[in-house]
């Protein structure tokens, strides 16, 4: 059974691409911070008939990033797919948001650790193996700022601008390798009411890109 592993595991988009995959016979492991709320996902899909499980793991903490994602290859056998797409947590001031104008080495640290540094980590904890295997899939998300940044979120933006930079770069590097990597911007309030901001119609864009295998970036516009 193929595998996908989705950081930054929530109700939303998460669990979305969790139930695509999930009907096309993957195995789903989930990682979050809390292992509560991953519980209670995993119940959700498993009520589904889909077979998860989830991995508490902060993508600040790059051992307890490592750690999960061994342990999801260990429940599962392999993984197959990564998703990374964390949630920076509203209430934390480590990674508030910071103007164009106010961007510091302090204040764009926090974000180079979130988006790019976790990312980098998720991906080295899986690539050896699918470089072995000759086979896999990464998948990146951020927002548009990536692309086209908005001023009010100077670090936030330089943050994931990196970050596309990386997969960008990746994808070609892994093209000949059997390995298909691909960058996600999405321009939509997911779930802010209009049918193409759903959450389920979103992910539907992550199965067509695995099996595609051809856009190093796919820009979401709602």
């Amino acid at each position: 059974m193929p595998t996908i592993a989705i950081v930054g595991a929530g109700p939303g988009l998460g669990l979305a691409i969790a139930q695509v995959f999930g009907r096309q016979g993957f195995g789903v492991a989930l990682l979050s911070r809390s292992q509560e709320k991953l519980d209670g996902l995993v119940a959700q899909l498993g009520e589904a008939g889909i077979e998860a499980a989830g991995f508490a793991a902060d993508v600040l903490d790059r051992p307890s990033l490592t750690a999960a994602l061994a342990a999801a290859t260990e429940r599962f056998g392999s993984i197959d797919v990564l998703e990374y797409s964390p949630a920076p947590h509203t209430a934390s001031p480590t990674l508030a948001m910071a103007d164009v104008l106010d961007v510091t080495p302090e204040n764009l640290q926090p974000q180079l650790d979130y988006y790019l540094y976790g990312a980098v980590t998720a991906a080295n904890a899986v690539l050896p193996a699918m470089l072995a295997a000759g086979a896999g899939t990464l998948l990146f998300t951020t927002g548009a700022g990536s692309v086209t940044p908005l001023a009010m979120m100077g670090n936030v933006n330089a943050a994931a601008a990196a970050l596309r930079n990386w997969v960008l770069n990746l994808h070609g590097a892994l093209a000949d390798k059997g390995i298909y990597a691909a960058h996600v911007p999405i321009n939509a309030w997911i779930g802010s009411g209009a049918p193409s901001t759903d959450a389920a119609t979103i992910a539907q864009t992550y199965w067509d890109l695995y099996t595609a295998r051809q856009e190093a970036e796919h820009l979401y516009t709602a």
